[in-house]
Parts: C-alpha cells; sequence; structure tokens
C-alpha cells in the first residue's frame, strides 16, 4: 500500500482582537511539507570564532547569513521559516528595531512568520550578543 501524502500548506493568520504586525505573523498553521529546525545560530564562523565582537549591527547580518546557510543545507529559504526565536543580551530598544531592520532584508515576502524575542542577561559567551533559532516547513 503506498501512503498517502498530504499536500503542503502554509497559512497565515492574524487573528481580530491581537495586534497585527509587519514584522511577525500572530499564527502560523503548517500542514505537510518537511520540519527542519534550525538550533541557535550565533555570529560564529565554522570554526567557532565569533566575530565582529562588540558590534551588535554586524553579529545581528552575521546570524541572518549563518541562518541562511542552515536554510540551504535542508533544501530551504526565509520564506519556508514559520517560526523564529531571537535572544539579545541587554535588550534595549535601539536593538529590537536593528534587528526588525536586518530581519526585513532577508524576509522580503508578504506573510512574516511567528516570532518571540526575549531579552536576556548573557548567552553562552561573553562576545555572542545575539542568538536566534528557527523552525522551517520545506514545501
Amino acid at each position: 500500500m503506498t501512503p498517502t501524502l498530504l499536500a503542503q500548506s502554509i497559512q497565515h493568520i492574524n487573528p481580530s482582537g491581537l495586534l497585527v504586525s509587519k514584522g511577525y505573523t500572530q499564527v502560523v498553521v503548517a500542514q505537510g511539507g518537511r520540519t527542519v529546525y534550525i538550533s541557535g545560530q550565533v555570529s560564529a564562523n565554522a570554526k567557532g570564532e565569533i566575530l565582529h565582537k562588540g558590534d551588535f549591527q554586524a553579529q545581528v547580518r552575521q546570524v541572518f547569513d549563518n541562518l541562511k546557510t542552515a536554510l540551504a543545507a535542508a533544501g530551504a529559504t526565509f520564506s519556508d521559516v514559520v517560526k523564529l526565536t531571537t535572544y539579545v543580551v541587554n535588550s534595549t530598544d535601539d536593538k529590537l528595531n536593528a534587528v526588525r531592520s536586518i530581519r526585513t532584508q532577508y524576509y522580503t515576502g508578504p506573510n512574516p512568520p511567528g516570532s518571540t524575542y526575549v531579552g536576556v542577561q548573557a548567552l553562552y559567551d561573553k562576545d555572542v550578543l545575539i542568538e536566534i533559532e528557527a523552525i522551517a516547513v520545506v514545501r
């Protein structure tokens, strides 16, 4: 017996009664496809060296470049991402705005992923200022 494959679909929902944001979607429903879980990415190169020490914006760009590499390894792109979780050391409004601004350079479509932004006291290394993990559903 041949298994039935479900058609892959992703639905973005911003229910009435919840904030409609330009930067994220309140509810993302994914059915079918392959789910890809990407571990938290930081501003490190393949040798594990932290890049752009002390430069928050440069670290954010590096993190998104690392996410792009990880997604490509799974046959995915940013348009396949359904959920992001962002951890920022000593978050400020300036840091939040920097993340939002840089993120829009990678997410160019009309439906951004679900998103959680968390301010933290520290990450695993004193030079790491941001870490982002992602979940994608590959169509």
